[in-house]
């Protein structure tokens, strides 16, 4: 049986477009050769990271969501370790579908300024 997985991985935010390609997919061929389905892969974009990686502060975020068994994600995360252009990654297996929040930055920047345009109540 295959079971739900999403990996976020980060990868460089200077590299060139091709170079991005290779790395997603690689991604990607990883998960066909072992057999996984391959559900999505979005683009996060560049972002700033809460604290320095490797002297980067910045890091552009990919969301992957596959069904594989626990072969596809010690083979994935081995060639995550592996690839010099991979800052951070992490792979967690999904119990029931929940929605991805698309945007977090954005929710909670229009969090805050809902709150800022509220009159004190004291």
């Amino acid at each position: 049986m295959l079971r739900k997985y999403e990996t976020i991985f980060i990868i460089k935010p200077e590299l060139a477009d091709e170079e991005v390609k290779s790395v997603t997919d690689k991604v990607q061929e990883i998960v066909a050769s072992f057999k996984g389905e391959f559900k999505k892969l979005e683009d996060w974009g560049p972002r700033k990271l809460a604290y320095p990686l490797n002297k980067f502060t910045r890091g552009r975020y990919f969301y992957l969501r596959f069904d594989g068994n626990a072969e596809l994600i010690a083979e994935l995360e081995r060639r995550l370790r592996l690839d010099d252009k991979v800052i951070r990654y992490q792979s967690v297996k999904i119990e029931k579908e929940a929605p991805v929040a698309e945007k977090p930055a954005e929710v909670t920047e229009a969090a805050a300024a809902a709150e800022a345009t509220q009159p004190a109540t004291e």
